[in-house]
């Protein structure tokens, strides 16, 4: 019996999807002929298909294997970030964009993890968009997965459709319907996706109220706009209030006007670049003005840092715009060192595992500011996660598309968490804090969990450690109750 590559090629005598990238970089091929099966026209169309340059950066090296969450959880030529870019390369000499083919671009969680990895700078990050945007265009899914799929992007990008979900979301976290949904009855029959998304929603409370304008306290620094964003804001609204009482502390005034919602992060990243556009449009017209612009939200953060990329094609002057405005974003932990602290820490005796969001750590290349910033804390002890760089399994809406991966990976990183033997997860990322206390829950452990501003913000309003620990663990935004 012979092994087929996903084209449905034999591959030569002995060889496998897992061993094939081990022998010579020009032999990458898969045993496939010179002319591959189709009209010899790209399978992909002209709009912005991955480009060849980009494409041809790959020298098939292999370092990316061991950072790439599905090879590691696989070990499938095709599911590590080189096996994509081949996959690519085959489509834009002619193959068909399939279903396998389709499958193994969506099983890749976008953790940029490969682009640190990688000697050669291979643009991964806008490879796989701009792969995925073609298959948004051209791949039929399944009546199933086309509904799934407008589910979501009908509503998790817009905030205002989200706080209108907050009340019976309320309510049904009241009534602890959970109990019931969560029995191994209903949970034979819920859909998996379904499952894993009552499982992640975080527990509601009251919304604080962020001004559209805050003063700065003491001698202003710096004015800053603040992208309020669609989750963070409407399922994290105590981390939006955290960050605006440490910015205000720290000398700046933060205008957060609440028209400014989702950036785009979540299209963009998911292939649907006309939705990506136009949230970004709207972003810019609504922040363009202020010396910086400041996010919390890795996902959000890198996609805005994207913007000059993104609009590279549109209707002068938005490339202009576009590119001076992604040169003035900044995560906030990014921004307070650049500024210097000034704001007086109390201590605040705790042991803390930080968890690197992937696009932060990869895609945005912060690691050192977060980690500066709780170290500027009297009593704060940080200690490293084991396998910090592998994604936990959230990538924005990953684990609700792929839950079975996501799921592994979120056991892994909760084990790992769990061995540092913290009292306290920090996290910049609300998908990653969702997916990691979520997998935390299901090893029969809570565990406290902050944003580190939440963290910061307890310092400096003189906060105790007592106080801190009881608002992580079943404060706003926490695991929902069962």
């Amino acid at each position: 019996m012979t092994t087929q590559d996903v084209t449905g090629h034999d591959l030569p005598p002995g060889t496998t999807h897992a061993t094939v990238g081990d022998r010579e970089p020009g032999a990458l091929a898969l045993g496939l002929p010179s002319g591959l099966p189709g009209s010899g026209a790209s399978g992909f169309d002209s709009h912005h298909p991955p480009e060849a340059a980009l494409r041809g950066d790959c020298v098939h090296c292999g370092f990316c294997l061991p950072t790439c969450p599905t090879y590691v959880l696989w070990g499938e030529e095709m599911d590590s970030p080189r096996g994509r870019i081949h996959l690519m390369n085959v489509v834009a000499e002619g193959a068909p964009l399939d279903d396998a083919t389709a499958r193994h671009w969506d099983q890749c969680l976008g953790c940029m993890a490969c682009v640190t990895a990688c000697p050669s700078g291979v643009q991964y990050d806008k490879l796989i968009e701009a792969t995925r945007a073609q298959v948004e265009r051209h791949h039929e899914r399944t009546w199933r997965e086309r509904l799934q799929r407008a589910a979501i992007f009908s509503l998790f990008p817009y905030p205002r459709r989200l706080r209108a979900a907050r009340g019976p979301l309320r309510a049904y976290q009241a009534l602890r319907l959970a109990s019931i949904v969560r029995s191994p009855v209903v949970q034979r029959v819920l859909p998996r996706q379904l499952a894993t998304m009552e499982a992640l929603a975080p527990r509601l409370g009251p919304v604080p109220e962020i001004a559209d304008v805050t003063p700065a306290v003491g001698t202003k620094r710096r004015t800053v706009g603040f992208l309020r964003g669609c989750v963070q804001g409407a399922f994290f609204p105590d981390v939006n209030a955290a960050t605006v009482q440490v910015l205000a502390a720290e000398g700046c005034e933060v205008h957060a006007p609440r028209t400014a919602g989702c950036c785009g992060a979540l299209s963009g990243h998911a292939g649907r670049e006309d939705d990506a556009i136009r949230f970004a449009k709207r972003t810019i017209d609504q922040l363009d003005a202020l010396d910086s612009v400041v996010v919390n939200a890795a996902g959000c953060g890198s996609q805005m840092k994207d913007y000059g990329y993104l609009l590279r094609d549109e209707p002068s002057p938005w490339p202009q715009r576009a590119t001076a405005f992604s040169e003035r974003v900044r995560d906030v932990t990014e921004l307070l060192v650049e500024l210097g602290t000034v704001a007086p820490r109390h201590p605040l005796p705790v042991t803390i595992a930080y968890h690197d969001a992937c696009h932060l750590a990869h895609a945005q290349g912060i690691r050192a500011q977060p980690r500066a910033l709780l170290a500027e804390v009297p009593g704060v002890t940080v200690r490293e996660i084991p396998e910090g760089d592998l994604c936990c399994g959230s990538a924005g809406v990953y684990n609700l598309l792929q839950p079975e991966p996501a799921a592994q990976l979120g056991e892994r990183k909760a084990r790992n968490v769990l061995a540092t033997g913290a009292e306290l997860l920090v996290t910049a990322n609300p998908g990653c804090w969702m997916q990691v206390t979520t997998a935390l829950a299901g090893l029969g452990h809570r565990m406290p969990v902050a944003h580190p501003m939440q963290l910061l913000a307890a310092s400096i309003g003189g906060k105790s450690r007592e106080q801190l620990l009881t608002a992580a663990l079943d404060g706003p935004g926490t695991l929902a109750p069962g």
